[in-house]
């Protein structure tokens, strides 16, 4: 997928195959599972060579102690379940943010129709999305549904504004599948020493991955990142993690004998 990105373009790959705001005109949904194979950037820089290579590693390093104890078959199942919790937690965040904003217009009664062409709209200019941009492309919108600009104020327009950022952002990925491959590597592996590359502090399992998870919480509802890229996705994370530990606990309580656990 990722030399799938560099042959055919970031715009179209992404188009096709990168997790969209289900709002988004370009969502699809088949993006709920192809996402999980995508990563950041399609120009090889170091962003995105580092995107890709630290999941590999870590799919590796947690991946293949889960896969020795569950097989082939429950660790693609607690994978792919992982991701989709991942995308799921992710998803109503951003609904919640949607709708949070939504307020600022909610007096304007626009169709339905209207704000998913608005909030569609590609009004960015190289790393920037511009207002302005947004004002011209919008405004022949407005005519063909009949709708009144004039009743659009600067209050209303920022709402407008803000929901095609909202909108616009894409996830991609397989980091929340990985965060719950760690947390059942957690459940298997209380006590097994890990460390940071930046902390080199041995911590035990049990409490290195709740760390990180926390981490990624505190982080998604701060709106700053603490240890990632600003653009991280924290809520899958958590959303991964979550899901990978409800499925390994729910096994262990009820379909694993006492010779497969310590």
């Amino acid at each position: 997928m990722f030399v799938g990105t560099l042959a055919i373009g970031n715009g179209v790959f992404y188009d096709w195959f990168a997790m969209h705001f289900p709002r988004h005109e370009a969502f699809k949904p088949w993006q709920i599972f192809t996402h999980m194979f995508m990563h950041g950037g399609a120009d090889m820089n170091n962003l995105s060579i580092t995107h890709l290579l630290f999941n590999m590693f870590a799919l590796w390093m947690f991946g293949s102690p889960v896969e020795h104890v569950l097989g082939a078959k429950r660790f693609i199942f607690i994978y792919f379940s992982a991701g989709l919790g991942a995308v799921a937690l992710q998803v109503a965040y951003h609904y919640y943010d949607f709708y949070s904003i939504y307020q600022g217009i909610a007096d304007l009664n626009m169709d339905g129709e209207l704000l998913n062409k608005i909030i569609s709209i590609d009004a960015s200019e190289g790393l920037y999305i511009k207002g302005e941009i947004l004002s011209e492309q919008m405004l022949p919108l407005l005519e063909q549904y009949n709708f009144n600009a004039d009743l659009i104020n600067q209050s209303s327009f920022k709402s407008l504004f803000d929901l095609n950022v909202l909108a616009r952002s894409s996830m991609v990925g397989a980091s929340g599948c990985i965060m719950g491959v760690m947390a059942a590597f957690g459940m298997m592996n209380p006590n097994a020493e890990l460390m940071l590359i930046f902390l080199p502090i041995p911590i035990k399992a049990k409490y290195f991955i709740p760390g990180i998870i926390l981490i990624d919480l505190i982080s998604g509802i701060s709106g700053h990142s603490i240890f990632s890229p600003s653009n991280t996705a924290h809520f899958a994370h958590v959303g991964g993690a979550l899901t990978g530990f409800f499925v390994m606990w729910y096994w262990k309580k009820n379909q694993f004998n006492r010779n497969r656990w310590n």
